[in-house]
């Protein structure tokens, strides 16, 4: 188990503090641990508890969990995806290569994020769950060492007890808002693409091993006209019955601002195919909506002893507003370079380290998340989105060729001619 020293009562040192303990957190710590570590982390929240997410995970986010170790014995599998637009229907199994696995999975988050947290417990780090972080500790130079937190009661409130955090490095895990970042002058880049997204869970007898995306709202308004709305929607199956049911738009559409996505889910939920028969679940909550930070929105990653992952990044794609895996690849580059500094015997050679990681995660991300955010403003247009939808779900491999783009999930040694050109014009984009 990790060695994390308490100094007095109030106080604790460790070599690295991880603020946040969602799946970018957890496996960041878990893989701290596993290069000998001490880590702790830090979450507002106590498990199980839920994120608004699609709960969908592609076969790269599949070979992040393997990666880490994780047990996925149980979780719901997916062939592949159903995409549903224009008239059309077409299913396409998950590409299978030597890079990827040919499933994904669907996990909820409250399970996911659990057994994350849980998992890198195991593997030595210390989990501190109730404990909000209020402000970063910074020295003379302004370099990030530590943060402040108040302890929490089961009910959220704050019980008076504060705790200081110390490390020599900090890691920001703390989702879209992360406040950590924005308190030391890392805000939101406006020149990205935001997403939003709305999902609640929903009981149906059908049982499926497709994910399913809706590339058209069809919605009807209170007359029974149907009408087409902006945006995207989805069902992704559990393994319990229910199935989480959602629909996401970006800001590059032109009716980001003025749309109530709330209700234009309950109208699209009741004339999705009868054949879901969807019944919502009450205890599961209302429908929920949250902001997808895409395309690197949040930098630098990594300055003065405060490094991002995940959410607190923007590392969403833009292409299909999936970020669990790739907040789990930064866990496990980020992860390898503060290994790597920690080792360094001098503070100028560990900060020469750590300050690699926004290159590293450039060079893995940068040049893809460049074309999905000119894929995220050409869809804006509506017009180009009917086209595409309806001149482009016909054809079957142009289909297969654009799924391993929208999921990034080329073969890096390029064995068919499809992989080439998606690997090539990555690396000649400019860098996010």
């Amino acid at each position: 188990m990790s060695s994390a020293e308490t100094i007095g009562t109030d106080a604790h040192r460790a070599d690295v503090v991880v603020v946040g303990a969602g799946p970018g957190g957890a496996a960041t710590a878990a893989y701290l641990a596993d290069h000998g570590l001490d880590v702790v982390m830090v979450e507002k929240a106590a498990f199980p508890r839920d994120k608004i997410c699609g709960d969908g995970l592609t076969p790269r986010a599949t070979k992040e969990l393997i990666s880490l170790g994780v047990d996925t014995t149980g979780w719901q599998r997916t062939k592949g995806l159903r995409i549903k637009g224009g008239g059309h229907t077409l299913q396409l199994d998950w590409p299978e290569s030597p890079a990827f696995p040919g499933y994904g999975m669907v996990r909820t988050r409250a399970q996911l994020d659990e057994a994350l947290a849980r998992y890198a417990e195991s593997r030595g780090a210390l989990l501190h769950e109730r404990t909000s972080v209020t402000a970063p500790v910074r020295d003379g130079s302004g370099r990030v060492t530590g943060v402040t937190a108040k302890r929490l009661d089961d009910a959220g409130r704050a019980t008076g007890e504060t705790v200081t955090y110390r490390a020599p490095v900090v890691i920001a895990s703390d989702g879209v808002s992360s406040r950590l970042a924005t308190s030391v002058g890392r805000p939101r880049r406006d020149d990205r693409v935001m997403g939003v997204a709305v999902r609640a869970y929903y009981r149906t007898p059908r049982r499926d091993d497709y994910l399913e995306s809706h590339l058209e709202l069809w919605t009807r308004d209170d007359r029974g006209n149907r009408i087409l709305m902006p945006g995207y929607g989805w069902l992704f199956p559990l393994e319990d019955g229910r199935t989480n049911v959602g629909l996401g738009t970006l800001d590059t559409t032109s009716a980001f601002q003025k749309t109530d996505f709330k209700d234009v889910m309950r109208r699209w939920v009741a004339d999705i195919d009868a054949d879901w028969q969807l019944e919502h679940d009450e205890s599961a909550g209302p429908i929920r909506g949250a902001a997808l930070p895409m395309g690197f929105n949040r930098t630098p990653l990594y300055a003065d002893g405060l490094l991002l992952v995940g959410d607190a990044g923007g590392m969403v794609n833009p292409f299909n507003g999936e970020g669990i895996d790739y907040a789990l690849e930064a866990a496990r580059l980020g992860a390898e370079l503060v290994a790597q500094a920690m080792a360094r015997p001098t503070d100028a050679g560990r900060e020469r380290v750590l300050a690699r990681y926004p290159a590293v995660m450039k060079h893995e991300l940068g040049g893809y998340f460049t074309l999905g955010r000119w894929f995220a403003h050409a869809i804006g247009n509506p017009d180009v989105m009917r086209l595409a939808t309806r001149y482009g779900l016909p054809r079957t491999t142009l289909m297969r060729f654009l799924l391993k783009i929208m999921a990034n999930l080329p073969d890096p040694a390029g064995r068919g001619a499809g992989d080439r050109l998606m690997n090539a014009v990555t690396r000649i984009a400019p860098s996010a």
